[in-house]
């Protein structure tokens, strides 16, 4: 299966300013499976250290990080000769052995010359439990869920896939229906590979949803697994009550829905364990659109998004007929499956910032809003063919320097104020806020 990912791992191979890799994501989005092919294509060998499968790893990193030795114990653990450049090291679910985090950091000062990525899926919750993260001496990346485009690819080809991502939004119209359609059994798959892979491969939908029904289980078994007992029963309250909260008509987080009298202290560290697990996605709230956004952030009200919508689907029991089948699918599910789909659209390419907009004086409230170089680009997200836009259209006046962006089930269209993009374009955003 290809992913956009690749293009990034290679100019990660070609900089002169390269430094050890590490690659964030979720449990099963396909870290070790692009990882692997990326080493077996682009490398003479590969070597894959599972940190959670050999106990001789975390021995190799307790005697110190001289590299010479490292290197050495490398090879005599793998059978392989270690090459600069022709080498990629791949250390895998890095987070069960922290001493090999820390020793990134020489790898980095000490053996540049070597070709180092590392991955884990529960990553973020070692690196805030106190483990010595080399700041300033890794590159990152994050693995998203498969995004609708990198659906496109894996199940219509190539030139569909193409012309998505680089024809004007305008000539998309054409194939409206092929890009609809596909859009419908995205919005049932998800972006999950395993799933998206079975998919292509003829699996019913039926089995299908065994799948993202057992994806969901694994990450109820790491949360009983990992978690600490004073929150664990905290962190599945958070994570049962996320779709339940998005499907109101103000999706702002609430306390009390969870639980009758919660405060925010009661359940900020199951967040975080959630956030840091990569499974759920924060959106704050920003009441100014200034330049940067990030200064007018709000940390008192925010959003809460699942990682995938095609997993939320299964969460709830969506209706598979209703999705795959029914011609209103896009409107019976406005309330969540489009909100939801967008926001990983944003995730997969918008690398400045998500927030929402919400102005208790004015009451004017919008989906998300993002920053594009120096264009504030609010975002609001229809589920039909509306093409009302009363929020944008207050908000420009209100921000003449604003790019308003409206996606709907409508074609693209370019007004004085707005422009309309496609639900299935939402890849285009930034393209089309420029």
């Amino acid at each position: 299966m290809e992913r956009e990912i690749y293009d990034k791992l290679l100019k990660w191979k070609k900089s002169k300013y390269r430094k050890p890799l590490i690659v964030y994501g979720a449990r099963q989005v396909g870290k070790t499976f692009i990882l692997t092919e990326f080493g077996k294509n682009e490398y003479d060998n590969l070597i894959i250290l599972n940190c959670d499968k050999d106990e001789r790893i975390k021995e190799m990193f307790d005697h110190g990080f001289r590299m010479e030795r490292i290197i050495s114990d490398i090879e005599i653990i793998s059978g392989q000769k270690v090459e600069p450049k022709k080498t990629l090291i791949f250390i895998d679910e890095i987070q069960e052995v922290p001493k090999a985090i820390s020793s990134l950091k020489y790898f980095c000062e000490d053996a540049s010359e070597y070709h180092v990525v590392v991955a884990g899926s529960l990553l973020g919750l070692a690196i805030h439990e106190g483990v010595s993260f080399p700041v300033g001496k890794v590159d990152e990346l994050t693995l998203y869920p498969l995004s609708f485009a990198e659906f496109v690819l894996a199940k219509q080809g190539k030139s569909a896939y193409e012309k998505l991502k680089n024809d004007t939004v305008e000539s998309l119209d054409s194939l409206s229906s092929v890009y609809k359609d596909l859009l419908r059994e995205y919005y049932f798959t998800g972006g999950m590979p395993e799933v998206v892979v079975e998919y292509v491969e003829g699996r019913t939908p039926e089995e299908l949803r065994d799948v993202q029904k057992k994806i969901l289980a694994n990450y109820s078994l790491d949360i009983s697994k990992h978690a600490k007992s004073d929150i664990l029963g905290r962190i599945h309250q958070v994570w049962n009550s996320i779709p339940q909260q998005l499907a109101k008509s103000n999706k702002k987080f609430v306390y009390g829905d969870i639980q009758k009298g919660a405060r925010a202290k009661d359940f900020e560290l199951a967040i975080e364990w959630l956030l840091d697990a990569g499974i759920i996605y924060k959106i704050s709230r920003v009441r100014k659109a200034g330049v940067p956004l990030k200064f007018y952030e709000d940390f008192s009200g925010f959003k809460l998004f699942l990682l995938d919508h095609g997993l939320m689907g299964a969460m709830v029991d969506a209706p598979i007929s209703e999705i795959l089948l029914s011609d209103n699918v896009f409107e019976e599910y406005k309330e969540t499956f489009t909100e939801q789909y967008v926001l990983e659209q944003l995730m997969c390419y918008c690398s400045t910032g998500i927030f929402y907009y919400d102005d208790e004086t004015t009451k004017l409230e919008l989906d998300f809003l993002i920053q594009n170089e120096k264009n504030i680009v609010p975002i609001e997200v229809k589920a039909e063919e509306n093409l009302r836009a009363k929020s944008l259209k207050q908000f420009y006046t209100k921000n003449p320097d604003s790019k308003p962006i409206r996606i709907s089930m409508s074609g693209y269209r370019k007004e004085d104020r707005l422009t309309n993009i496609p639900l299935y374009a939402a890849c285009r955003i930034l393209d089309c806020s420029k």
